[in-house]
């Protein structure tokens, strides 16, 4: 058990930066513009992710298993660790990077490794949710915003009052984004896992947990920790430095983001629409911080692209191009190391 333990900390070490990084999507805007105490948004948050992932994190899973399944538990270290560590290092830039992305690029530099065919077809899945998820969440901003702010103006609401309701809504909306998070990002911490948990599947109290739950359940704890100790510094860049946003702009940004992710995780909204012969979304991991990114470029644009620093975007466009490929190149290296070195099995 303690080997296991060992091998399964580089998935609670990505965990804990996906935590550091990703919930500046979910509250950034939320503490930046003083609608909520860090320290509450961090409490909501932590239970909510820890929620999502427990009950709704099973489907985009299946969708990074099949772009590689990473066959042996130190193989499984290193991709985690691999994509943590480069998290990590955006993390320390203030980057509001994409989880998703290192673990694809690490999960392609496993399957480079191990001689293993890399799935195209997910992988052209994968790549273009990566374009469609900014994109549509600026449209439900733009949408959202001039929705909101039209109605507003006709039903001559006092600010004071508007401030209250907003204040109320992003607490909500937070805890949405949060589920959402927990539920579509948890396939990023615990993904590569699943095909060699260590885990049985535990009743307690009537209800069955399985192996894929209880591993879940640990990662979306690793996640929360990383709310709580680090994820500050983030929050300042998604929240202050791209486009100066107000309280109402703030529960715009986290609501448009929070119905992106949960398009992009929910296997129940996935059913009704086939079942009603709709086109669906595919369930894929997708990035929180694009999410964000775009939904405050739909109200930049609502309002006329005033005042955005397009610096500050194009900072974090060449973070989202690099993090794949830096973490495949690290991933790479690592499982050398690993199995030249320390003698370890990466792959079957």
């Amino acid at each position: 058990m303690d080997t296991i333990l060992i091998f399964l900390s580089s998935g609670l070490f990505l965990g804990w930066s996906l935590g550091a990084n990703d919930a500046a999507n979910v509250f950034g805007t939320a503490v930046t513009t003083k609608m909520l105490k860090f320290k509450w948004a961090a409490i909501i948050c932590s239970i909510f992710v820890i929620i999502g992932a427990v009950i709704g994190g099973a489907g985009a899973s299946n969708t990074l298993g099949k772009l590689g399944s990473v066959n042996a538990i130190a193989g499984s270290f290193t991709v985690a660790l691999a994509a943590g560590l480069t998290v990590f290092l955006m993390t320390r830039l203030k980057l509001p990077v994409s989880t998703s992305q290192a673990i694809v690029g690490a999960i392609i530099g496993w399957n480079f490794f191990s001689g293993l065919k890399t799935d195209i077809s997910t992988l052209t899945k994968i790549v273009y949710t990566w374009v469609l998820c900014p994109i549509l969440a600026a449209i439900f901003g733009f949408i959202l915003y001039k929705f909101l702010i039209t109605n507003i103006r006709r039903s001559k609401i006092h600010m004071i009052r508007i401030d209250q309701y907003t204040r109320i809504g992003l607490i909500f909306v937070g805890a949405f984004g949060s589920y959402s998070l927990g539920a579509n990002n948890i396939a990023n911490v615990m993904g590569v896992f699943v095909p060699v948990s260590p885990f049985k599947s535990i009743n307690i109290a009537g209800f069955t947990f399985s192996n894929m739950s209880i591993l879940f359940f640990l990662g979306a704890v690793a996640i929360s920790l990383g709310v709580f100790t680090y994820s500050r510094k983030v929050m300042t860049t998604v929240g202050a430095d791209i486009f100066r946003l107000s309280p109402l702009d703030a529960f715009i940004v986290v609501l448009s983001s929070s119905l992106v992710l949960f398009i992009f995780a929910s296997e129940g909204l996935k059913a009704f629409l086939i079942s009603y012969g709709l086109p669906s979304f595919p369930l894929v991991p997708v990035s929180s911080s694009q999410a964000v990114v775009g939904a405050i470029l739909g109200i930049a644009i609502a309002k006329g692209v005033k005042n955005l620093n397009f610096g500050v975007i194009g900072k974090i466009g060449v973070g989202w191009v690099l993090t794949p490929f830096i973490s495949g190149v690290i991933t790479f290296i690592m499982l050398f190391f690993m199995q030249n070195v320390f003698m370890q099995k990466v792959f079957l």
